[in-house]
């Protein structure tokens, strides 16, 4: 794109109503922020699902693994690793029933990462519409043959699967869970496909990881089987961290140290980050009942409202509420109202969901408290019946 068409194509994003900006906002506690003018909000636009990001003994680490340094210096190849990160590669690979696990600046950076290394000319990467975008553009940048199929249709994929030659690996991707629906990855099916077609299967557990599975361990454990070759995860959402990592068997682990370039040449994460995320994996170990109990609670309480208030969302059995609007404006128009009444919630439109399927996203998390949860079914019911 020539500069002189930048200010065509940021009129034409706004007419579409799809123009972005940030706006600053100071977590005070895992469900409460502040902006710059000292307004309060109740956050239900947070990824922050066990509320980690405020939890004491996560906030102590964190604290005091910053006396190592505010930044880890270079690259771990390079440089050395903190000894944070080494630990918590260890223990989600024990988290995850992985031999191994390989940690990454951020989540966005393992789909790319892992998906950069391992698949190239001659391979074919069968991926699911709905995809996060950290998977699209892994799959562009790998050079790969990429064959998309509709979301979670098992017919669909088997049918590319047969059809489409190959000489070299075939790679089935997907979501665990679907971070603007809320459902789950169809993991038997995608597991029996996996073998009869001698696939390899990655499943990103972003918003899976101490979401779903009794103990939080994500899809598979979800659906009480094993068969992911490569677990990706986060340590941004449910870990109250930032990073990603991706957990699989040592030989893979080993040729993504020595051949995934995100890896190699970004510099790592610090400790202070490494051992908050290292923290709250052991708190979630320690007692998944406290964390997950009350994920599980707040969410079934918040359902059970919208429902009673008349707002209807899409099935699921995460945290993720998805509220269809449609238009892009009013999705954003909706937000717009909900947040005047000191209620953030997300306005999700095109690209990250299909045209015509703009939604309000809101995501519970363990933190809240009823009075919250309370609070903004009140609200969304006012500003749904004002909205014109």
């Amino acid at each position: 794109m020539k500069l002189s068409d930048i200010s065509k194509k940021l009129d034409e994003i706004r007419t579409e109503g799809r123009f972005r900006k940030v706006s600053d906002l100071r977590m005070v506690t895992a469900s409460k922020g502040v902006d710059r003018q000292g307004k309060e909000y109740i956050v239900f636009n947070s990824n922050d699902y066990l509320g980690m990001t405020h939890e004491r003994e996560v906030e102590k680490a964190a604290g005091l693994a910053i006396s190592y340094g505010t930044g880890s210096g270079g690259a771990r190849l390079t440089s050395g690793a903190v000894f944070e990160l080494s630990d918590l590669e260890r223990e989600i690979a024990h988290f995850k029933h992985k031999e191994d696990a390989v940690i990454f600046n951020t989540g966005y950076m393992t789909n790319l990462g892992v998906l950069y290394a391992l698949a190239g000319p001659g391979d074919v990467i069968f991926s699911d519409a709905l995809n996060h975008a950290s998977i699209v553009d892994g799959c562009r940048i790998s050079r790969a043959a990429v064959k998309v199929y509709p979301h979670s249709d098992m017919g669909a994929l088997e049918k590319l699967l047969q059809e489409t030659e190959t000489a070299g690996q075939r790679f089935i991707v997907t979501d665990g869970v679907f971070s603007m629906d809320g459902d789950v990855a169809d993991l038997p099916s995608l597991v029996k496909l996996k073998g009869k077609y001698e696939a390899c299967l990655i499943v990103d557990d972003a918003h899976a990881t101490g979401v779903i599975g009794e103990t939080g361990r994500g899809t598979a454990e979800y659906y009480h089987m094993e068969g992911i070759d490569i677990q990706v995860g986060t340590l941004s959402k449910s870990l109250g961290a930032e990073g990603g990592f991706a957990a699989a068997d040592r030989n893979i682990t080993d040729y993504l140290r020595n051949c995934s370039r995100p890896f190699i040449f970004s510099t790592s994460i610090a400790a202070s980050t490494g051992a908050a995320a290292l923290a709250a994996l052991r708190l979630l170990e320690k007692n998944p009942e406290k964390y997950m109990g009350a994920l599980r609670q707040n969410t079934a309480y918040m359902k059970e409202k919208l429902r009673k208030a008349g707002i209807s969302f899409l099935p699921g059995d995460t945290s993720i509420i998805p509220i269809v609007m449609g238009r892009e404006e009013a999705a954003m128009e909706y937000a717009a109202r909900c947040r005047e009444r000191g209620i953030l919630l997300s306005a999700i439109r095109p690209p990250s969901v299909p045209a015509g399927t703009s939604r309000i996203r809101l995501t519970v998390t363990a933190a809240h408290t009823r009075e919250e949860l309370d609070r903004a079914v009140e609200v969304m019911r006012e500003c749904l019946t004002n909205d014109t």
